[in-house]
């Protein structure tokens, strides 16, 4: 065996002739397969014809080219177009809101104000049922809010629970009220006349205590048998409840009065 540091021998002339030189356009791999799958690949190009179609690219590569050209602002993020609301339109969508019976006849006097606003602001489609006792609403083509169809419904079901038109009409401009509902016997179990006189002190002589709650907590309640309705903001529902909750376990509206006035001041200060 040579030491390492031997100089290597000269092949000879007849290894050197078993390796063929390398055509232009060749390549020769470190093994036999690899040669051979190089060589296929070679000579199929090599075959192709001259009039073959140039290849086609997918949808999604072109997608692909696209993102690759995204316009990007200063801060590396990027700039997305208007999205057309086209499909929306196409997609008609339909509700159908029950009226209790002995709304049926508010309902008939107060339709001139009731669908004015769905129909000009909300761009709704809608008609009275007196039949089966129920308002349809649909969408149009001229719909452009795709929430229209929910603050519709919930504008025909406030007036449905006793809240009159001009008070429900906030529910189509703002998109932070809602309504709460919630009955006596949930707070505590009254029967006959226990139950009579805590819905007198809810409402007070002459609608007084009602007025002041409303007044205080800048909400609206309907008092619908044992049946309590609040529509306001969250925070404004909760300090009316907690009102309503007080004179139904039988705390003395005077006391309620005091914490209305404090609660009422507090607000004034935070706005």
């Amino acid at each position: 065996m040579p030491a390492p540091t031997a100089p290597l021998k000269p092949q000879p002339a007849a290894a050197a002739a078993a390796f063929p030189p390398a055509h232009a356009g060749q390549t020769t791999g470190g093994g036999d397969d690899n040669d051979d799958g190089g060589d296929f690949a070679l000579e199929g190009m090599d075959m192709l014809p001259s009039d073959a179609a140039p290849p086609t690219t997918t949808s999604a590569e072109t997608a692909a080219a696209d993102d690759g050209d995204m316009d990007i602002d200063e801060e590396s993020k990027p700039r997305f177009g208007p999205v057309a609301n086209a499909e929306s339109a196409a997609h008609v969508q339909t509700r159908k809101v029950p009226i209790p019976p002995h709304r049926m006849t508010p309902l008939k006097a107060a339709w001139p104000k009731l669908y004015t606003p769905l129909i000009e602001h909300l761009k709704l489609q809608v008609r009275m049922n007196p039949k089966h006792k129920r308002v349809e609403l649909r969408t149009s083509r001229h719909t452009t809010d795709d929430g229209a169809i929910q603050k519709g419904e919930d504008f025909v079901r406030a007036f449905a629970l006793g809240f009159d038109v001009d008070d429900a009409v906030a529910l189509l401009r703002l998109d932070d009220l809602y309504i709460e509902t919630f009955e006596i016997k949930d707070v505590k179990t009254l029967n006959g006349d226990h139950l009579a006189r805590a819905i007198g002190r809810i409402a007070g002589k002459d609608g007084k205590t009602k007025f002041a709650i409303e007044n205080a907590s800048r909400t609206r309640v309907v008092l619908a048998d044992s049946k309590i309705h609040i529509l306001g903001g969250f925070q404004n529902i909760h300090i009316a409840r907690e009102s309503i909750v007080s004179l139904i376990l039988g705390k003395p509206p005077g006391k309620v009065y005091n914490n209305l006035r404090t609660v009422s001041s507090r607000m004034k200060e935070r706005f």
